[in-house]
């Protein structure tokens, strides 16, 4: 059983360590991750390959809305990714971790030519089998785009499983986003943990809806 609840210990880990909508974690060395965030103001599709157990290279497109003043303005951005797992520390009853994350690619926003987009960010989290917190700096730039994202995440269990069985979380994010315009947002889902997939469902505060997944092979 001692065995088991570690092995799930890890697997959350993997799972819960990043922000599914950009840039996300990797998993086990040599298995390919697929990972997507569906909301009312974006869409993101990545996938990448683990390489060494601290190291994975993909690729990633998305698009996502902003609003300034005159309408809303539409960005499209596609590159390639390199997640580093730059500190792991196992402790007697939890796990956390430290993330680099960086993407180079093009962004196309409107009519404006194809620029190239840099995305540097980094991400942090503390598990258990019950409780999980996490926080992320993003950034986004290119000739015309300078964006910055900041979250924090807190979420619970609520109860703990085998290795086998699906576990339920609830977790909340609030997030704040520097761009054209400046906003903040909270939101709330409920997220279902495999060892090899996990699937999120809720709202932000304005009521939208908000789906992610991501799936680990081997």
């Amino acid at each position: 059983m001692m065995r088991q609840t570690l092995c799930a210990a890890a697997t959350t880990a993997l799972l819960l360590a990043g922000d599914p909508a950009r840039a996300l974690p990797m998993g086990s060395v040599d298995t390919w991750m697929v990972m997507g965030d569906f909301a009312a103001r974006s869409r993101d599709l990545a996938v990448n390959y683990a390489v060494t157990p601290r190291d994975a290279f993909g690729a990633a497109v998305g698009r996502w809305r902003t609003e300034p003043e005159g309408g809303a303005l539409l960005r499209e951005v596609g590159g390639l990714t390199y997640t580093r797992l730059v500190q792991r520390w196992n402790l007697p009853e939890a796990q956390a971790n430290l993330w680099a994350v960086g993407t180079l690619g093009s962004l196309r926003s409107g009519s404006v030519k194809s620029e190239t987009l840099r995305s540097p960010s980094v991400m942090a989290d503390y598990e258990t089998t019950r409780i999980y917190v996490s926080g992320g700096l993003k950034t986004q730039r290119s000739a015309s785009v300078r964006q910055d994202t900041a979250y924090a995440r807190a979420g619970f269990s609520f109860y703990e499983v085998d290795y086998e069985e699906i576990q339920p979380w609830l977790v909340v994010e609030a997030k704040r986003q520097r761009d054209v315009v400046s906003k903040t947002e909270t939101a709330a889902w409920l997220r279902l943990i495999h060892k090899r997939y996990f699937v999120e469902l809720g709202a932000d505060d304005g009521g939208r809806v908000r789906f992610n997944f991501m799936y680990n092979h081997w």
